[in-house]
């Protein structure tokens, strides 16, 4: 993207492009590949977050997002610059829209929609260069799971996005029409106190991995506690209520990798 306009819009005292290849942003009905700028000379500071989806999409999926979005406003991607005229939605911290045959979502620290929709317009100018998404994107050690993973999805992933964290952490990722199910970790100081919210929901049932570790029956989602500072999560979605003993067979295969 053209690091002035992005600056200029929002305002940044820089803008730096990070070259590493980050984690996919997994959901459904879209999951994206992510590129990253930096709007801050300190580590830890606000980025601007463009993705692009790794299926193809049309005018049906672009309206699942925006009915699975709360408080998302309809928005036009090149109503007033260009040609293209790409319909989406967002907020004041991002804006998705349909070009191309591809979701796109950029996104990052609070400003407008109009704002955002400047940046959506600098992506579609770009995005005529952009290589179709890579089907596999896998990593061996992630390939434990896969055969667990299809049993919890209820259908053969078509689409894999395994990766790492900036910290080196695993990210395993299977990706299929309407369901995705991703592995990750967590890494903080309050590993204990938060697993003693999890602990205390009613849908909340033990599984013995870990220092502790608990299924959530009407979710499905799956916390693993390592150590004092690391959560391992493994998250289906959509969520929905999952076989207790299918999720555990999973964290069973993934778990080691995160020891």
């Amino acid at each position: 993207m053209d690091q002035t306009l992005v600056q200029t819009t929002l305002a940044a005292p820089v803008v730096q492009i990070q070259p590493q290849t980050f984690p996919a942003d997994f959901g459904v009905p879209a999951t994206y590949d992510i590129c990253q700028l930096g709007l801050s000379a300190t580590p830890n500071g606000p980025v601007l977050r463009v993705g692009v989806s790794v299926e193809a999409a049309t005018k049906t999926t672009l309206g699942a997002a925006q009915k699975a979005t709360k408080g998302a406003k309809p928005a036009i991607v090149g109503a007033n610059s260009f040609g293209t005229r790409a319909p989406g939605f967002g907020t004041d911290t991002f804006v998705v829209f349909l070009s191309g045959g591809r979701l796109y979502k950029v996104a990052g620290p609070k400003a407008t929609l109009a704002k955002y929709v400047v940046l959506a317009e600098e992506v579609v100018r770009q995005a005529a260069g952009l290589p179709t998404p890579e089907p596999m994107i896998t990593r061996p050690d992630c390939e434990r799971g896969s055969s667990a993973a299809a049993k919890v999805m209820g259908v053969p992933p078509y689409i894999r996005r395994d990766g790492a964290t900036e910290n080196g952490d695993l990210v395993c990722g299977w990706v299929a029409t309407n369901s995705v199910l991703s592995t990750s970790v967590r890494r903080t100081p309050q590993a204990a106190v938060l697993m003693t919210a999890i602990r205390k929901t009613p849908t909340a049932q033990s599984i013995p991995l870990g220092d502790e570790a608990y299924v959530d029956t009407a979710t499905g989602r799956t916390t693993i506690r390592l150590g004092e500072n690391k959560l391992v999560e493994l998250v289906p979605l959509p969520a929905r209520a999952i076989n207790s003993g299918t999720m555990t067979q999973f964290a069973l295969a993934m778990v080691s990798l995160y020891r």
